[in-house]
């Protein structure tokens, strides 16, 4: 287990955090900023009173010592005070706190599966929403089909954004409709709206009804695709995530564009998602080499996405849904035959961060 020491010497003060062998010194700039003092931070919400932005640079330590389990910190700019060494410790490592992200394949078992009756328990809510981190989607069972559930059911999870097409939208034939998602055609996996800024990040796609033998959903994990990829082609995967493409969508009253790499990172440079609609996106104006260069891996992360050991398959029927994280997970389906019957779905978006903050809230309670 790491530890925090203290050195003082002749004027001169250091923290360290010792890991094994290994000793890290904690800068004095860095220890100043997370003073929980209450002249330096609000006790209700944790939000600091001063700027540590404007803190002088040379900011040194003058005294270092332990006082009833607790540091006792001096600083050159006139502050002391005491600092918790268990908040210092959880302070060196960047987290979000919510579990990891797992990547899956087609035969990942068991599914995240659940009943809407269930997830009514906090409990259950609680291991459902680590599902849902971990592995990017959840399907719920025997939920409610009335004309708006879907609004009900979405704020259990989040935040509902609104878009162009409604609170929430349904989906299903439309021989005049403006998106191929309102046909009865195959859809390959793609990311809903990749043209909006931001995108949406979770979406919800519940059945209401479904009398054809066709129209399968299918759920594709773009990290375990992606692995794939990098292990094969690091330059193709290092191209998808730096070249910008350009994604579009318009009609009669919406026109909307946005610029941004199929592969998306977060800020440790690691991935969190893609941004893949071949309906929908324009590479830029590049050489003949690098335009060559770059279709390569996208051809080969499409074909991927394609590839059924990738692909989970299944029917939705009256009452279930599926909900994913829309920048993770792609989604699509099969063809379907109309004259079969009616196959009806409503579909709304949630924000990407309700399901990690609800999550947080409950750890408080279930550890």
């Amino acid at each position: 287990m790491p530890e925090i020491l203290v050195h003082t010497t002749a004027g001169q003060a250091r923290v360290v955090m010792r890991r094994g062998t290994q000793d890290t010194e904690l800068p004095p700039l860095w220890l100043r900023a997370r003073s929980p003092d209450p002249t330096q931070r609000d006790t209700v919400t944790g939000q600091r009173l001063m700027n540590p932005h404007l803190l002088p640079d040379d900011l040194y330590l003058l005294d270092a010592r332990f006082e009833n389990e607790l540091v006792h910190l001096s600083f050159s700019d006139g502050f002391a005070g005491h600092f918790d060494p268990t908040e210092l410790l959880q302070g060196t490592v960047l987290t979000t706190g919510c579990p990891a992200a797992r990547p899956w394949r087609a035969d990942l078992q068991p599914l995240p599966v659940y009943l809407w009756a269930d997830l009514q328990d906090e409990a259950v809510l609680f291991r459902a929403l680590r599902d849902f981190i971990e592995r990017g989607f959840l399907l719920v069972n025997e939920t409610p089909t009335q004309a708006d559930s879907i609004l009900h059911i979405a704020q259990r999870f989040g935040h509902v954004r609104t878009t162009n097409f409604g609170s929430f939208f349904e989906v299903y034939s439309r021989p005049d409709s403006t998106d191929l998602a309102y046909r009865p055609v195959a859809l390959g996996p793609h990311t809903d709206n990749p043209y909006r800024t931001p995108v949406p990040g979770i979406q919800i796609l519940q059945c209401l009804q479904n009398e054809t033998s066709g129209g399968l959903s299918t759920l594709v994990d773009s990290l375990a695709v992606a692995e794939q990829l990098r292990a094969e082609d690091p330059e193709g995967f290092a191209l998808l995530s730096r070249i910008p493409v350009r994604f579009e969508y318009r009609d009669a009253t919406t026109h909307l564009v946005s610029v941004k790499p199929m592969i998306e990172l977060d800020g440790e440079g690691q991935m969190t998602g893609v941004h893949y609609s071949p309906r929908l996106d324009d590479i830029p104006l590049m050489s003949l080499e690098d335009t060559r260069r770059y279709h390569a891996a996208r051809k080969r992360l499409g074909t991927l996405f394609e590839d059924p050991q990738y692909e989970l398959r299944f029917r939705l029927n009256s009452g279930e849904m599926m909900m994913f994280d829309n920048n993770r997970v792609l989604h699509g389906r099969t063809s379907f035959d109309p004259s079969e019957g009616h196959r009806q779905l409503q579909g709304c978006y949630v924000d990407r961060d309700g399901p990690r903050s609800e999550y947080l809230v409950l750890q408080r309670k279930f550890g």
